[in-house]
């Protein structure tokens, strides 16, 4: 069978990636810009092409069909209507990486199931993943376009550490806080449940969907079965890293506030997303695919990556400026505390 993925070396398509190409029955595929050729695994196809640039893609990938084609880099409606022009008659499969994010928050109730309602006014990463869907599903009832939506929760792999409130040169410099000694921030009080997945789990969900004849036409989330609260995440980190946590909650609203004049998305990914609680049922995944389960826990998966990150300095990535707003926002919550206080 013939796949090929959009993208194809990022946290979750590199796994996926790394396990066809270890099966003799997969001929695996990659169109993308050729920037990670280290990730890249032996026996792999390449495309090297930027697909924005339409016309050129379409050259490339003349007189190409597949089995399986995976998009793993739309996040707009204009760019799932291009995947739609380059692979409509061309693929048997169109897979579609939509997010768990695009669930409605709050939702009715803490459990997700794949028939939870998509609305997230919070968050507009989350309402372009909702238009591609609705785009995605109309060609397939209309015109029998053969897609599969597919949508992840919080996946990492060896080179991220899943937080909460972190700054945009990405997790290291929470990690260095906390080996300094110094407090980090958990959103809220830190007892809302989240459910973080290991990137090789989430690809034996994602390969057992690929020419599945169940899944066309259907939407799956793939995440984990392991669900902890913000305060298990970052004492389980703290943990691995030998060192004692120093948590300060704050509420996600006031996260928002202050982060906003510096950039910080809170409200997107805080209110619209890891603030609220979230349990998800993954009873239809494992209909499709019997093999799904667990393998790599939290307290496994997160010191594989401490490893990792700890061993390569192109991973320490420092962030002074978010490190100076958090000492900012703690410094600013103690001066409250003692003025109210004064006041009694």
């Amino acid at each position: 069978m013939k796949a090929l993925f959009i993208g194809g070396t990022g946290t979750i398509s590199a796994a996926i990636v790394r396990r066809l190409a270890e099966d003799p029955m997969w001929e695996v595929w990659l169109l993308n810009r050729g920037n990670r050729k280290d990730a890249v695994p032996e026996g792999v196809h390449e495309i090297i092409c930027d697909i924005s640039d339409e016309a050129t893609a379409a050259e490339e990938l003349a007189g190409m069909e597949f089995d399986v084609v995976s998009d793993f880099i739309a996040f707009t409606k204009d760019q799932a209507e291009r995947d739609y022009r380059l692979f409509n008659g061309k693929t048997k499969q169109f897979m579609f990486i939509s997010s768990a994010s695009a669930y409605h928050k709050p939702a009715a109730g803490y459990v997700i199931t794949e028939g939870t309602t998509l609305a997230n006014p919070h968050w507009e990463y989350s309402r372009n993943k909702i238009a591609i869907e609705e785009f995605l599903m109309e060609k397939y009832r209309n015109e029998g376009f053969p897609v599969t939506i597919i949508r992840p929760s919080h996946t990492y792999d060896e080179r991220n550490i899943p937080l909460g409130v972190h700054g945009k040169k990405g997790f290291y410099q929470v990690i260095k806080r906390m080996m300094d000694g110094k407090p980090v921030i958990i959103q809220g009080d830190g007892s809302s449940l989240w459910t973080v997945t290991f990137n090789t789990d989430f690809a034996t969900g994602y390969v057992g969907l690929m020419g599945n004849p169940h899944a066309i036409g259907e939407a799956f989330q793939i995440t984990g079965d392991e669900s902890l609260t913000w305060d298990q995440i970052y004492a389980t980190i703290a943990d691995a890293l030998g060192v004692e946590l120093h948590a300060v909650h704050v509420s996600s609203e006031f996260l928002s506030a202050l982060g906003d004049p510096y950039g910080f998305d809170f409200e997107g990914s805080l209110i619209g997303d890891k603030a609220v609680s979230v349990v998800f049922d993954n009873t239809k995944l494992k209909r499709a695919v019997p093999t799904m389960e667990t393998r790599v826990s939290f307290a496994k998966g997160v010191r594989i990556a401490l490893d990792y990150v700890l061993s390569h300095p192109e991973c320490q990535v420092e962030d002074p400026e978010f490190d100076a707003w958090c000492d900012r926002v703690i410094e600013t919550l103690e001066e409250s505390k003692k003025t109210f206080l004064s006041k009694k």
